[in-house]
């Protein structure tokens, strides 16, 4: 192999290291989110409950004679 060769492939590898870290960066960034948003709808469907038990305790609503 010549010296132009082994350059060659030292900086694709140099290349593709960065973007093996930044990757991972990013997959690292996303798995957070994702923990965060399922925390989100843990909440919501908590806060849904609680609404559909204060609605079923409360009289029910009369729909308008014009509907």
């Amino acid at each position: 192999m010549d010296d132009s060769r082994i350059t060659e492939l030292e900086i694709k590898t140099a290349l593709q290291e960065d973007l093996l870290e930044t990757l991972n960066g990013i997959v690292a960034e996303q798995a957070m989110q994702i923990s965060r948003l399922q925390q989100e709808v843990r909440e919501l469907a908590v806060y849904l409950r609680a609404m559909e038990n204060t609605q079923r305790g409360s009289p029910a609503q009369e729909v308008p004679p014009h509907y």
